[in-house]
């Protein structure tokens, strides 16, 4: 099936595998990179991503690699397969990319690659995107996520100026995945153990029991859809935080791969923000 008209396929990055290392458990680092990795501009936000791409099974792709021809010319079932991930960190200088992986052994398709690259694979990418960075002039700041968003909040951090305020909750597995997150601000991060409960339960009592400075806060919430509806609701409505002031949005949502979660996720999110503005 051919890409609808008029719409462009985005520019595609092609990058190599330079070292990859195994942060916690279940979270893997692979660093890219290549003179393509050193033009990408992946700077200007903290939340920047980026959307790999995997050959199908048995499909042989133009060369050179071209998107746009693809999905022009292909079926869809033969496109490469698209996975989200927050770029970690970019240098120009060193022309390097950090991705994290969450890794639940074979489960997944980003996941099992990133445990199994080596230096010299290839890997192609389109992106980035992005579209927060903490913002100097909020009194202070709230970073709310699960390992998903743990890339970007450990970015947003690094971005904090000395001296400000902020409120950091993540919630992970267990203790064995918690990791360093050093900052200029000194905020120390409070860490937020599942076990066995639902993802999202322990982080979203944690920020209704928050004692919340005054002033304006810039709020950054992100991971599995379902409680990031809950702390929307909680924001928007009890807190009163103005829409502009806020990034939110579900990284993932149980029960769905990638591909059924972002072709549901542009009308739930419609249908999620009809709901509570009415409320």
């Amino acid at each position: 099936m051919a890409e609808r008209p008029g719409r462009k396929a985005p520019r595609v990055t092609t990058a190599t595998v330079v070292r990859t290392e195994r942060l916690t458990p279940h979270m893997v680092r692979v660093v890219l990179g290549g003179p393509e990795v050193a033009e990408l501009g992946a700077d200007r936000f903290t939340d920047h991503y980026v959307k790999l791409l995997f050959p199908r099974a048995g499909v042989e792709y133009p060369e050179p690699f071209d998107l746009e021809r693809i999905r022009a010319e292909m079926p869809r079932e033969e496109w490469p397969d698209m996975r989200t991930y927050t770029v970690r960190r970019w240098d120009a200088a060193r022309a390097e990319m950090d991705v994290d992986f969450v890794v639940h052994g074979a489960a997944g398709l980003a996941g099992p690659w990133a445990a199994a690259a080596e230096p010299g694979d290839v890997v192609r990418f389109s992106g980035p995107g992005g579209a927060y960075a903490p913002a100097p002039e909020a009194d202070w700041h709230l970073m709310a996520g699960d390992e998903s968003a743990l890339p970007a909040i450990a970015a947003s951090l690094e971005r904090l100026p000395e001296g400000a305020e902020a409120h950091v909750l993540i919630e992970v597995a267990g203790p064995e995945e918690e990791q360093p997150l050093p900052n200029a601000a000194g905020v120390k991060p409070t860490w937020l153990h599942r076990g066995g409960d639902r993802v999202g339960e322990a982080l979203v009592r944690a920020v209704r029991d928050l004692e919340r400075p005054g002033g304006r806060v810039q709020a950054f919430v992100h991971g599995e859809a379902g409680f990031v509806k809950e702390l929307r609701r909680l924001l928007r409505k009890e807190w009163e935080v103005p829409r502009e002031h806020l990034s939110i949005s579900g990284y993932w949502r149980l029960g769905m791969d990638e591909d059924g979660w972002q072709s549901s996720k542009r009308e739930w999110t419609r249908q999620v923000e009809e709901e509570q503005e009415s409320a």
